[in-house]
């Protein structure tokens, strides 16, 4: 029978340490995405706490800045939530992935592809005659 993968790992004395690290990390997302402005949640990734300072990984520049400007009072919040952060340093990755939101192409309503319909057969053949076809087709 198959074990969840994080008993498998608990079991294994080396790779236990490398969960509780994992773990610990995942926290500290949240809870600095508890204490963030939200427009940081998609663009940010923990990557390390040593000594007390906590290593943020960012997408941009603008956010790194907006970041270094409003850090003193993220590690006030973090504390009260009793994380032990004492400084924030920020690290721009522009290969950092975040999410692309996904668009639905917008539906031309009927009345607007027969209104298309009945321009493209006033036309004469030409590209816009085809175009409008294919637009009022979709």
């Amino acid at each position: 029978m198959a074990q969840p993968i994080k008993s498998l790992l608990s079991n294994n004395q080396e790779l236990r340490a490398i969960l509780n690290k994992a773990q610990t990390l995942t926290d500290l997302h949240c809870q600095f995405i508890a204490v963030a402005p939200s427009y940081f949640a998609p663009s940010t990734q923990i990557l390390a706490l040593q000594l007390g300072t906590l290593s943020i990984a960012v997408a941009n520049s603008t956010l790194a800045a907006k970041l270094r400007q409003i850090a003193p009072e993220l590690v006030i919040a973090l504390q009260n939530k009793g994380c032990a952060v004492s400084s924030i340093r920020v690290k721009v990755q522009v290969s950092f992935d975040k999410p692309q939101p996904q668009f639905a192409p917008n539906k031309l309503s009927r009345t607007a592809q027969n209104r298309l319909n009945e321009l493209s057969l006033n036309l004469s053949d030409s590209p816009l005659k085809v175009a409008l076809k294919k637009l009022a087709s979709d």
